[in-house]
């Protein structure tokens, strides 16, 4: 099992604006590869303070330039808010680049408001997307790609660029749909979820959601390989908790607020309204990681004991958590938590790859 960085770059109230969240992110990047973290995720998003990031491939670009050792990882390539060949040309450069260091994830998305402005239908993402992924998957794969379909129609075409790593970076997949596992799973890909706010209550039904799907797809022999995503902050103060609840609040209300397509904006700042039946900071605080480091690691050590995560992808910076207490969370992470969790589990790349090793071997 593999700790990964994942970095949203939300803008709320850094104070020096969208250069800021880039700053923090560089700094945050930068000790997660000392401590030894396994990737650096950059997600996607669109046209409001949710996310700065609208290319998870060009901030893997960047980054990768930034670092010697850490992989860097799209959270995801949304692919239906792309054209394919485009796409995978820059998937392909993104791999060449970093010395085969690409990480990629892809899902279907699911903001009706990004879709609507970049002209996308929302209600046919899954769609979309298995006619996508063929061309990207032969472009990668063969270097060659030619389709017709029902959204595209490519003409016989040649690829210059082919990724550094063979014949495919390592897959990560957030939707969970039976048709994209079926299509995905056997070049590798793994199921990743995150339960957002509701954190460790909800993600045993998503592991068996995941499960449930992984069998319809046909792979119910297998053991199924899964990738998680927490919030995580390592505070020893009870105000600091209740104050890092408030910023993993900030961003369930920008989640829930955005997938409607028509929002109340202030330019491209949005003031996300309360969820429903919203609970107090207390709930968001219990049910996310948070509190001091032998808390941490207790509630990791459980998870991983029930979940055999192949992958744990770590969520510090939300809601544009000012940077010291930040990376002060996660240098205690690193030399606090993560002993304590080795101590009670073993080495941590040994857990996942023993059972699945004999499926996937």
């Amino acid at each position: 099992m593999k700790f990964g960085l994942f970095n949203l770059m939300s803008i709320r109230d850094n104070p020096n604006g969208v250069a800021g969240v880039i700053d923090d992110t560089r700094i945050m990047i930068r000790l997660a590869e000392e401590i030894g973290f396994d990737v650096a995720w950059f997600a996607e998003h669109h046209f409001t303070n949710y996310s700065v990031s609208p290319s998870p491939l060009m901030m893997a670009a960047h980054f990768a330039a930034l670092t010697h050792r850490i992989k860097v990882g799209a959270a995801v390539v949304v692919l239906p808010l792309y054209h394919p060949m485009r796409v995978a040309q820059e998937i392909a450069m993104v791999d060449q680049l970093s010395g085969g260091r690409l990480v990629l994830g892809v899902g279907s998305g699911y903001q009706a408001y990004e879709f609507d402005r970049l002209g996308a239908d929302v209600a046919r993402k899954t769609d979309i997307f298995l006619e996508y992924w063929d061309i990207v998957e032969q472009a990668l794969t063969t270097g060659r790609a030619e389709f017709q379909g029902e959204f595209i129609t490519i003409p016989p075409s040649v690829f210059a660029l082919r990724p550094q790593q063979t014949p495919l970076p390592p897959l990560y997949l957030t939707s969970l749909d039976p048709r994209v596992l079926a299509k995905l799973v056997p070049l590798g890909a793994v199921p990743f979820v995150t339960a957002g706010w509701r954190g460790s209550p909800a993600l045993p039904a998503m592991h068996a959601h995941a499960q449930a799907n992984w069998a319809k797809a046909g792979f119910g022999d297998r053991p199924m390989p899964f990738g998680v995503q927490q919030y995580i902050h390592v505070t020893d103060s009870a105000s600091e908790a209740l104050e890092a609840a408030e910023r993993a609040r900030f961003v369930a209300r920008m989640v829930a607020a955005l997938r409607h397509p028509n929002l109340d904006l202030a330019g491209a700042h949005l003031d996300a309204p309360p969820l429903e039946n919203e609970p107090g900071l207390d709930v968001f605080r219990d049910n996310l990681i948070i509190g001091d480091a032998p808390y941490v690691a207790e509630r990791l050590i459980a998870e991983i004991r029930a979940l055999n995560p192949v992958h744990y992808n770590c969520f510090f910076q939300f809601g544009d958590m000012p940077i010291q207490r930040a990376a002060r969370s996660l240098e205690r992470f690193g030399a606090e938590v993560i002993p304590l969790v080795e101590a009670a589990l073993g080495p941590l790349d040994q857990l996942a790859a023993k059972s699945l090793a004999p499926a996937f071997s």
